[in-house]
Formats: C-alpha cells, sequence, structure tokens
C-alpha cells in the first residue's frame, strides 16, 4: 500500500522545483497521488477494508487542499501538474 524509498525519490526529482525540494505543493501532491493510486488499487481486492479507506479520504482531501493552493498561487504551475499527473480538475 505504501511506495517505496525508491518510488518516493523519482518523484520527487521529477516534480522538483529546484535541487533538493522536497515540500513544494507539486512534490508533495505528486506522492499523495501515488498512495491514493496505490490504495485504490488495494481496495479493488480489500472491499471491506474501512479503515484504510478513512485514511483514503484523508489523503484525497489533503490533495484537493494542496491544489486549490497552488491553483491560488500560479494557475499555470496547476495547469501543468494537472495535465501531467492526470488528474480531471
Amino acid at each position: 500500500m505504501s511506495i517505496t524509498p525508491e518510488r518516493k525519490a523519482a518523484l520527487i526529482k521529477e516534480h522538483a522545483q529546484s535541487e533538493g525540494d522536497t515540500g513544494s505543493p507539486e512534490v508533495q501532491i505528486a506522492i499523495l497521488t501515488e498512495r491514493i493510486v496505490n490504495l485504490t488499487e488495494h481496495f479493488q481486492t480489500n472491499k471491506k477494508d474501512n479503515h484504510s479507506r478513512r485514511g483514503l479520504l484523508a489523503m484525497v482531501s489533503q490533495r484537493r487542499r494542496l491544489l486549490d493552493y497552488l491553483k491560488g498561487k500560479d494557475a499555470g504551475r496547476y495547469q501543468a501538474l494537472i495535465k501531467k499527473l492526470g488528474l480531471r480538475r
């Protein structure tokens, strides 16, 4: 369900704004998206895992807040990120 350290490092490297950037909204959203995708796959086989489903909803809400923040700060970066990650909004 969780992502490997190697995959997390690859996501950070791919979405970082500068060298050593781990806290920008783009990086945080990319990591949350990866975790959400993994949990969604987990629920295909474990339909009754309601405890993890609550965590999934929290992650989706956190990602939505970060996306709203990014949209308010810089709409161009927001559009580029949702296109890159394949998100609907």
